[in-house]
C-alpha cells in the first residue's frame, strides 16, 4: 500500500481551512440514516402493512401501532432537537441549547396528533389516482406501485414539519423520496387535496408553488421560478395552479405571478410565463 500520510495531512488541513465538517464538538446535525428510518416508519403508520414482508395481524394492530408510534416519536424528537440546537448555534445562541429538547417533544407530540388528518387527505390522493388513471385496477395497486402517491405522501409529512419551522429535516425527507421516485417536491410547496401525479419521473415543484384541489400533472412537468437569484429568497417565485387543472407531460410553468386558472388544461411541452384564464386550453399547434 502506498504511503498516504501526505494525503491524510492535506485532507485534515482542508477540514480546518474550509470547514463543512459535522463533528461531536458541537450539537450534531440530524442523521441521514435516522431520517430514512423515521420516514419509513411514518409511511408505515400512514399506510399500515403495505411495506411489510407479511400482512399485519389485525388483532395486534393497536399494539403494533402503539409500539411504532412510541419508537418513531422518540427517534424524531432526537433529530428535531438537533435541528433546533443547530439553528440556535448559527444564530449566535448559547450552547448547549437548554430549551430545544422540550420544544422538540412538544412539536413531535402535536405532529403525531395530526397523522389521522394527514391520512384522510392521503386517502383522497389515493382515490384521485385510482379515478384519474384508467390503468389502475385497484386502490391497493395505486398504493403499492404508484411513485406519485409515495411522493405526495412524503410531501404531506414533510410540509407539516416545514410549516412548523423545523429546519433541515423536511428537505432531507423530500430528497429521500426524490431519489426513490424521480419526483422533486420542495416541502414548502402548498398542495391541495386529491392531487395526482401520473408516471411522475422528472416532475419538479418549487418552494413557493401553490396547487389547488383536484389537480393532475404528468411526468416531466416543472413548476419553477423565472429567476434563481439569491436576492429573491422569501418571495413568491413559483406559479399558482388553481383547482381542477390538468398539466400534461413536459410542460414548464414559471414565475410567481403566473396563475393557471381553474379548470385550465396545459398541453405537453409548452412553456408558460403568463397567467392562463380559467378554462383555457394551451397547446403547441402542430
Amino acid at each position: 500500500m502506498p504511503n498516504l500520510n501526505k494525503s491524510i495531512d492535506a485532507l485534515v488541513a482542508s477540514y480546518a481551512r474550509q470547514g463543512l465538517v459535522n463533528t461531536a464538538g458541537e450539537e450534531n446535525l440530524p442523521s441521514q440514516r435516522s431520517i430514512e428510518t423515521i420516514l419509513r416508519e411514518l409511511c408505515e403508520l400512514m399506510l399500515p402493512g403495505f411495506g411489510e414482508m407479511e400482512a399485519l395481524d389485525h388483532d395486534k394492530l393497536a399494539m403494533i401501532t402503539a409500539e411504532r408510534v412510541n419508537r418513531t416519536a422518540r427517534c424524531l424528537e432526537r433529530e428535531v432537537e438537533k435541528t433546533f440546537a443547530f439553528v440556535q448555534r448559527i444564530e449566535g445562541g448559547k450552547s448547549p441549547c437548554k430549551t430545544c429538547r422540550a420544544a422538540a417533544e412538544l412539536l413531535v407530540g402535536v405532529f403525531f396528533e395530526e397523522l389521522p388528518l394527514l391520512r384522510e387527505i392521503l386517502a383522497d390522493d389515493v382515490e384521485a389516482a385510482f379515478q384519474g388513471d384508467p390503468a389502475a385496477k385497484s386502490h391497493e395497486e395505486v398504493i403499492l406501485s404508484y411513485p406519485g402517491l409515495h411522493a405526495i405522501m412524503v410531501h404531506r409529512l414533510a410540509n407539516y414539519l416545514w410549516e412548523h419551522n423545523v429546519p433541515l429535516i423536511p428537505r432531507m425527507m423530500s430528497e429521500i423520496v426524490h431519489k426513490q421516485t424521480g419526483i422533486d417536491i420542495h416541502p414548502g410547496a402548498k398542495i391541495g387535496t386529491s392531487f395526482f401525479i401520473d408516471h411522475g419521473t422528472g416532475v419538479v415543484i418549487g418552494e413557493t408553488t401553490v396547487i389547488g384541489n383536484h389537480v393532475k400533472i404528468y411526468q416531466g412537468v416543472t413548476l419553477g421560478a423565472l429567476s434563481v437569484k439569491k436576492t429573491n429568497a422569501g418571495t413568491k417565485r413559483h406559479p399558482t395552479i388553481e383547482d381542477d387543472v390538468t398539466i400534461y407531460s413536459g410542460a414548464t410553468i414559471l414565475g410567481g405571478d403566473t396563475v393557471i386558472g381553474r379548470g385550465a388544461v396545459i398541453g405537453g411541452n409548452v412553456w408558460i410565463t403568463r397567467p392562463v384564464a380559467a378554462g383555457e386550453r394551451v397547446y403547441i399547434s402542430s
